[in-house]
Parts: C-alpha cells; structure tokens; sequence
C-alpha cells in the first residue's frame, strides 16, 4: 500500500512500554539541523552529553511524540500539528521523546520527507504487511529497509489507517 500523506506526520501510540515506565524524555533543545520543525513519529538522538536532540549524536534513537496542541477541532487535525521553534518564546524547541523498547506497536504514516505545508501532499513509501522500516539518519524520518545495528528495524503488522482515514501502518520494534 502506497503511503502517502496530507499534512504533517500523524502517530498513535497503540502499545508503547513508554507510558507505562517513564520513559518520556523532554529536557533537551532541538538542534538547527530540523529547520525549525519536528514532526510527530519522526526519530531523533537524545544525546545528553552533547546537551542536545540531534540526528548525528552518541544518544539513543527516540520517537519524537509531541503533545498536540489544536486550538480550533473545528479547523483542526491531527495531520495540522507540528512542533516549530517559532511557536516558542525563546525559539527553542524541548520536544517529548518516547524510547521505543523491542516489541513497542505504533501507528504511523511519518515517511519521507516532510510536507512543506498542512495542504501539501508528501509521496511516502509503499509498504507491505512483514516489510522491514527503519530511520532516516540523515532525516529522522522512517524508511524502507533494516537499520542493522546502527538504526532501531520495525515491522509493518498491519497495513491500516490514521485516525482521519489517510493510509498508515502499524509497526512493532524488532531490533
């Protein structure tokens, strides 16, 4: 099924160790490499020593998870929501990180590259119920293939849909 979507990425959390152990992390600033955005299901470093979230450090990968903020459900989405460092007083971004332990199932359609708008459609990936996903290193975003040792590897479950009926799939953590 061909993985494409309207707007910015969507995640829900169907069953994430993280919730239930506190492994939620959001004390570190984003660094420039994101252009000014984060989107949710997106993948980063939470590399403490180096005081920041990146793409390129020694910390461990996490799935960024914001808390979404739609002020108008009227108007408003899930695929609206994305996390700016202009929205913030100080223009820095803290975003949420969830570890992703083996076996953690998700629900997501963050692939390829990021919409340049709300309206916009991003042409993802097609993927398959057994195919393996893995991150982007130089993007954060979820690709086709297994990550090896460097990058966390999910499964596809489930080929399924997002809350708002766009095409998404339900992945597990392998490795």
């Amino acid at each position: 099924m061909q993985i494409d979507r309207i707007g910015y990425g969507q995640v829900e959390p169907n069953h994430m160790s993280a919730q239930a152990t506190g492994q939620i992390y959001a004390q570190l600033p984003a660094a420039a490499v994101f252009n000014g955005q984060l989107e949710n299901g997106m993948f980063v470093k939470y590399d403490y020593a180096a005081n920041e979230v990146n793409l390129s450090g020694k910390g461990e990968w996490m799935m960024v998870y914001c808390e979404e903020k739609l002020y108008d459900p009227r108007f408003q989405a899930h695929k609206d929501f994305v996390y700016r460092e202009e929205d913030f007083t100080d223009k820095k971004m803290y975003p949420r990180l969830f570890r992703v332990e083996n076996g953690d199932i998700f629900t997501t359609n963050t692939f390829a590259a990021a919409a340049t708008s709300n309206t916009g459609t991003t042409t993802g990936i097609d993927l398959n119920l057994g195919d393996e996903v893995t991150v982007d290193a130089a993007t954060g975003f979820l690709i086709a293939g297994n990550g090896g040792t460097d990058r966390p590897t999910f499964q596809v479950a489930k080929v399924y849909t997002m809350p708002d009926g766009q095409p998404g799939v339900k992945l597990q953590k392998i490795s």
